[in-house]
């Protein structure tokens, strides 16, 4: 007993329920990130809905691009209107509700009809990618500066077992597990099981994570179809007193558009060489070293800093993007495809929360959705520019795979030199700065 107590990430948190109500909608959106994005809608647009492989790759890209745009433009907004009125956890429910009706949405697609399911695809997108602002919003809220690196690898590991726990249950799904890959008609329910699992994983989410702070009064003159662009107005004339925040947001977009280009095309790109319950175990593996690679992160940055851990995981992704570049176009050796898919997954659970937490830090606790809106906007832009530049190598280039992933290696090695130059110290003080400013306001 004494021992599980010791093993529980809850036990030293004052606030564990809350932790925990918010690490739920990590676990419960693994269905979109895993099930549709990275796999099987991923495989189904190529191999079914397309007319050939090589179109849907293409079109796919450019529909998570699209949406990707679409939320770069309205996230800022809608994340200054969220700090606002104190409708955080309203903007949260509805994305949820909008991603998993979309996810569902998908079952009524099928063979030729391309553009239905891209617009499908892009407003599931959409949704979850507006959710996952809002979500990270609350991570200052129920962390501290001294633990907020821990609270975020709690989120995101809780992800990566949602992940373990999703993949293997859709196998249970008529005509998944067959040889040779998913039958039509199950790729149908796995959608549906995809947008049910989400909706239902999020019920703490939705039921005991709280909105702590309290709406504003509009200023005379103002509506809250101006007060989004003033905000924002006000934050960029501050962007100097923010400058390691806005440092370190230039460089986690590059890096960015690389884990970009490997969520949306690691399924695809497996399944050149493994095909059925072998490509499904490959992404169940991957998923399980992302979650270890969560914990590692966690460790790293309570032991070694914020900073010291994405470097670390920079550098990992730097030799997993140069061994995806090596790999051949056909007959890959196992052990090359497990080295290149553990780096992937080490790679995905320490750089995303190291820079969800660094972001925090750097974060005043009366600007969470403002703030991290634009932490948004780098994974946003990311997914506009790295799937489109990476669509554009693969259909011009003939070494398109070896080429996209040279690229990827580029963008992660310009990520690492750009980190070095963020100093913590100063992001952490402005934002406390800004904290007590507001606090002395009459």
């Amino acid at each position: 007993m004494s021992m599980l107590r010791r093993l529980n990430p809850f036990r030293s948190l004052p606030n564990a329920k809350q932790v925990f109500a918010w690490g739920m909608y990590d676990l419960a959106n693994q269905s979109f990130t895993l099930l549709i994005i990275t796999l099987y809608f991923a495989i189904d647009f190529d191999r079914v809905i397309a007319s050939t492989p090589e179109q849907g790759e293409q079109l796919r890209n450019l529909s998570f691009a699209g949406a990707s745009l679409v939320v770069v433009i309205i996230s800022p907004i809608l994340g200054a209107v969220a700090d606002f009125t104190g409708k955080k956890k309203l903007a949260l429910n509805w994305t949820c509700l909008g991603c998993s009706l979309g996810m569902i949405a998908l079952a009524f697609t099928g063979p030729g009809n391309i553009w239905f399911a891209m617009l499908v695809y892009a407003f599931a997108n959409i949704c979850f990618m507006c959710g996952e602002n809002f979500l990270a919003a609350f991570l200052p809220e129920i962390s501290t500066r001294e633990n907020i690196g821990t609270v975020s690898a709690i989120g995101w590991t809780m992800g990566y077992a949602g992940a373990l726990l999703c993949l293997p249950l859709s196998l249970l799904i008529p005509g998944m597990a067959q040889e040779g890959g998913p039958t039509p008609g199950a790729f149908r329910a796995v959608f549906v099981f995809s947008g049910v699992w989400f909706l239902l994983g999020a019920v703490p989410t939705l039921i005991w994570l709280k909105e702590q702070k309290a709406p504003e009064k509009l200023a005379p003159g103002e509506t809250l179809l101006t007060v989004g662009f003033v905000r924002l107005a006000s934050t960029a004339k501050q962007v100097g007193h923010f400058r390691e925040l806005a440092k370190f947001l230039v460089f986690f977009l590059i890096y960015c558009c690389g884990m970009q280009i490997v969520i949306a095309n690691a399924g695809v790109i497996a399944e050149r060489y493994m095909q059925g319950v072998e490509l499904v175990f490959f992404i169940w593996v991957l998923a399980a070293v992302s979650g270890a690679g969560s914990v590692l992160g966690g460790i790293a940055q309570h032991r070694r800093g914020l900073k010291v851990t994405i470097v670390a995981s920079l550098t990992v992704w730097i030799l997993t993007a140069l061994g995806a570049a090596a790999l051949p176009t056909t007959d890959a050796h196992r052990w090359h495809l497990w080295l290149v898919g553990i780096g992937m997954g080490l790679g995905l659970g320490m750089t995303g929360t190291a820079s969800r937490a660094l972001v925090g830090v750097f974060t005043p606790r009366q600007r969470t959705a403002e703030f991290f809106s634009f932490w948004g906007l780098g994974y946003k832009v990311a997914g506009v520019v790295g799937p489109f530049l990476y669509a554009w190598v693969v259909g011009s280039s003939p070494n398109g795979q070896r080429d996209g992933m040279l690229l990827v290696a580029a963008t992660f090695v310009i990520g690492l030199v750009g980190v070095l130059f963020v100093r913590l110290h100063r992001g952490r003080a402005a934002a406390e700065e800004d904290e007590q400013r507001h606090a002395t306001r009459p």
